[in-house]
């Protein structure tokens, strides 16, 4: 049964809408072809990957607690990746940083049902994007993946000037939008970013579990499809 109360949907991008692990190892295939890593030293490709998903992670981390800007994320999580095996080359690390934020978003991987439910939900409620992506990368998967059209209002972390989970970022995008935490509901993959993120904004939360890692979540519904989303909207 549909619960009323909610008029405004926001749905976070990657992992969640954007199937962002298989478009950047798509991505990722092409970088490591058009330049050649075998012949330098990185034989195997899913080490590469483990390599590069160790250091991106903890730069993230960094990054969103400020202590880092995006230009320098963006080609030091590859520099680090290459000097691991050995490759020590600034020109390398950055043609591979401009590679992948001009080719990932081009990918257009979506999540089963993704469509679907999101035709489902148009004109029923007000649909939005809350993400802590790259502002002109999130706003190119949106465009090539044709999902732009469904949402009303795309708010960025860089727009807002905050990260989710930080509260600041769910009271910009209620201004944004105008919608009220009450009348509103978070969808998004991530229990810390998203979840706990919307649950201090005084917002409803869906978590997407898509592998079933989160049994225990404190969201208020847990699904593992959004085909599920039928069952709650």
């Amino acid at each position: 049964m549909a619960l009323k109360r909610y008029q405004h949907i926001f749905f976070d991008l990657d992992r969640t809408l954007w199937d962002f692990d298989t478009n950047s190892t798509e991505t990722f295939r092409d970088i490591f072809d058009k330049y050649g890593l075998a012949d330098r030293g990185i034989r195997s490709f899913d080490e590469f990957m483990d390599v590069y998903k160790k250091h991106n992670h903890l730069l993230w981390e960094i990054y969103r607690q400020g202590e880092i800007v995006k230009e320098v994320l963006n080609i030091r999580r590859f520099s680090l990746t290459l000097h691991d095996f050995g490759i020590d080359d600034l020109l390398l690390s950055s043609n591979i940083a401009h590679d992948y934020v001009s080719l990932s978003p081009t990918k257009t991987n979506l999540f089963p049902h993704t469509i679907e439910i999101l035709n489902y939900l148009n004109g029923r409620y007000k649909l939005h994007i809350i993400t802590n992506g790259f502002e002109e990368v999130q706003y190119r998967k949106l465009n090539h993946s044709g999902l732009t059209m469904y949402f009303t209002e795309i708010i960025t972390s860089e727009d807002a000037g905050s990260k989710k989970p930080e509260p600041s970022i769910f009271n910009y995008a209620f201004k944004r939008s105008g919608a009220r935490p009450e009348e509103s509901l978070m969808i998004g993959d991530d229990e810390e970013v998203d979840i706990s993120g919307a649950s201090d904004a005084g917002m409803d939360q869906v978590l997407v579990d898509y592998n079933g890692e989160f049994p225990e979540s404190k969201a208020t519904y847990r699904i593992n499809s959004l085909a599920e989303l039928y069952k709650i909207l």
